[in-house]
């Protein structure tokens, strides 16, 4: 019996990989195994950066919370202590928005934690 493969799915399996690695620079486009390993290290970093987001918006809004904060001689650490002591439910990417684009209503939440 002769040896079967199925070549229609191996090529659809390689046209999306190739697809993917569109717009790559030099072989990393064009050549089949240069390509499959640039997308495979491609979605590797989309997966683990799509976490590193995360902690990193998270530093952000700590890092604005507590210049706001310290503006009004409050560290963070005292200001989000008192914040959940009061039972305000503010996120602190909210916090962080205040902080930074609404320093009047930051300061009216800092009135109250005080």
């Amino acid at each position: 019996m002769p040896r079967s493969v199925n070549s229609v799915a191996s090529r659809a399996r390689r046209k999306k990989v190739m697809k993917q690695a569109k717009g790559y620079f030099g072989r990393r486009k064009n050549v089949w195994t240069v390509a499959k390993n640039a997308v495979e290290k491609a979605m590797l970093y989309a997966y683990r950066d799509r976490r590193n987001k995360k902690r990193n918006f998270r530093a952000l809004w700590i890092t604005r919370i507590n210049a706001g904060a310290r503006m009004h001689g409050m560290s963070y650490s005292q200001f989000m202590g008192k914040v959940k002591a009061n039972g305000i439910e503010l996120n602190r990417k909210v916090l962080a928005d205040l902080a930074m684009n609404h320093p009047d209503a930051f300061k009216a939440i800092i009135e109250k934690v005080k």
